[in-house]
């Protein structure tokens, strides 16, 4: 089987660009990423294009991808437009490496661009609720409540119904993180631990939309979401563009100062019609794409989990493997996930922190890894870092997200 790698990364600083534009952040991405990987427009060979809400906003369906690259001069080429929640930018990663692994193309781009911010705040947050099944929106509210009854839940006082004010993707994450609250005994302050540690990592990113640190107290007293979530555990609302372009090993060949990270597994899955104590989506794919790759979570130097909250990463450090199951909490309080620590997870700052603009994130996630892996991390450097995993969830189905990408990368 032919090999495929990353040889070019870019992303712009994610945050709130009122004035930007969905197609201005891309080309901006784009040339980011030309340039690190030494290549014209012309090298490129295919586009995989990720974008969620674009439509919604400015009504540019149908042809997205087309239109943000109509200026760069990459007219002509398949562009393939991909539309998958917050998993967008990693499955149009997931789509060039199996074009790239099928023989049909050499080198080829993955980007996304997303622009959320809005003058309507509430807008913006709407924009979130159609990761759901919007036909049965209001049987997936009656099901959060539901699993509130059974785990004998009573909102704090001042508590509002799931979704005012908030995206509901927050309700989802809280109703998470009460079932493990309840079933391990984990705590808020341990949600707090990793927000504060992100807060960290975040402010030694130039990327990042937020780079001030935060104590675990001032996350723990910051105004709250829905219980047990404060503003900071939760990924805020802004815009951004990152992308990479692969290629094959035949290619790579013809390079002469390439930085090359090899792809060791690429995995793409969907949700199943689980209970809320079956075996989760990231256990099923993280399962295989350790299989592919040839090793375990203990091989792993570094991660970039889907933090959309806090909860996400403490769930997410549990279904990767890197701790046992319902201690997630004591594997972040225990420093492990730190920089420095034994697996430091979202170096970059996270959704926390880094932001969460749905169509950009998976690649801003493979942004950090392939730096990282490169040794180019500069302050945040993960120090002899050679086998690096990115998770990256999309929407909700049910009890679980409806869409995920796994990636294992290598330094070369």
């Amino acid at each position: 089987m032919d090999n495929v790698y990353v040889i070019g990364v870019g992303m712009i600083r994610f945050g709130k660009y009122l004035d930007g534009s969905v197609r201005g952040m891309a080309i901006d991405a784009l040339n980011l990423t030309l340039a690190d990987a030494a290549l014209g427009i012309e090298d490129l060979q295919a586009a995989y294009v990720s974008n969620s809400f674009w439509g919604m906003f400015s009504n540019q369906h149908s042809i997205r991808g087309e239109v943000m690259l109509w200026d760069t001069g990459l007219s002509g080429l398949p562009i393939v437009n991909c539309e998958n929640a917050c998993a967008g930018a990693s499955t149009a990663f997931h789509l060039g490496y199996t074009a790239i692994l099928s023989g049909m193309y050499d080198v080829v781009l993955a980007l996304g661009s997303e622009k959320i911010s809005h003058q309507n705040k509430a807008l913006s947050l709407s924009a979130y609720a159609t990761c759901m099944d919007v036909e049965n929106f209001e049987s997936h509210i009656n099901m959060l409540m539901d699993l509130n009854q059974k785990l004998d839940f009573t909102p704090p006082p001042g508590e509002t119904p799931p979704g005012e004010g908030r995206s509901i993707f927050m309700d989802a994450y809280a109703m998470g993180a009460r079932w493990h609250m309840k079933k391990y005994g984990s705590t808020k302050r341990q949600l707090a631990v990793i927000c504060s540690k992100n807060h960290f990592h975040g402010s030694l990113n130039p990327n990042s939309q937020f780079q001030e640190s935060m104590t675990v107290d001032e996350v723990m007293n910051a105004r709250p979401v829905t219980y047990p979530l404060t503003v900071p555990m939760c990924a805020p609302v802004g815009d951004g563009a990152a992308a990479a372009i692969l290629c094959s090993e035949r290619y790579l060949r013809k390079l002469k100062n390439a930085r090359p990270v090899k792809i060791r597994a690429s995995v793409l899955g969907s949700a199943t019609h689980r209970d809320i104590d079956g075996e989760d989506i990231g256990e099923r794919l993280s399962r295989k794409a350790y299989e592919i790759a040839g090793i375990g979570p203990m091989d792993i130097d570094l991660a970039e989990l889907h933090d959309a909250t806090a909860y996400g990463e403490l769930h997410q450090t549990e279904a990767m493997g890197f701790c046992a199951p319902g201690e997630g909490g004591l594997f972040a309080e225990s420093g492990a996930t730190t920089l420095g620590g034994r697996l430091p997870v979202n170096t970059s700052g996270g959704l926390e922190c880094r932001g969460h603009p749905i169509g950009a994130s998976g690649l801003a996630q493979i942004h950090e890894v392939v730096t990282q892996l490169r040794g180019e991390a500069g302050k945040r450097q993960v120090e002899g870092a050679r086998i690096a995993l990115t998770e990256n969830g999309g929407g909700n189905l049910g009890v679980e997200e409806a869409s995920m990408t796994i990636h294992i990368f290598e330094k070369v």
